[in-house]
């Protein structure tokens, strides 16, 4: 079964952001981490990544029209992107919403997502494993 995992804005560029809350991976090793975890599971992970909010969206219609299950990392549109969550919501397939930190435990206007409340789960905090711990969840949503 295919797998959509979108990532949003920033991550493409993790050789670069504060190693102690997003780790040391490449953005190019995070791909290859969930494509091996997607497979361990029984899944063909298509991993995509974009700064743009209309790209993101479009990725997100897409699922919906496929019925594709989708693992969402949104990043910074966490907080306030009301048009993906509205995409989000279209998506019938199972949805995670996942983060490598743990938006609890950082600056307060992190705390929100308006993401969440239309995901079947949100896995945040576990670095590159948020990833595994998605794909897992996701195989006992669809079993």
């Amino acid at each position: 079964m295919n797998v959509l995992v979108i990532n949003g804005p920033n991550l493409a560029r993790l050789d670069i952001r504060d190693s102690a809350i997003y780790g040391d991976m490449t953005y190019p090793q995070l791909i290859a981490h969930i494509e091996n975890a997607a497979q361990s599971q029984g899944f063909k992970a298509e991993v995509r990544q974009s700064d743009d909010e209309a790209t993101i969206i479009g990725w997100l219609h897409e699922a919906a029209d496929k019925e594709l299950p989708v693992i969402i990392n949104p990043a910074a549109y966490t907080h306030y992107s009301y048009a993906i969550r509205d995409a989000v919501e279209l998506v019938k397939s199972p949805v995670i919403e996942v983060h490598l930190s743990n938006p609890l435990a950082r600056e307060e206007f992190r705390h929100t997502s308006v993401i969440s409340g239309v995901a079947n789960g949100t896995i945040g905090g576990f670095g590159p494993n948020s990833y595994v711990l998605a794909l897992i969840a996701l195989k006992a949503l669809l079993a």
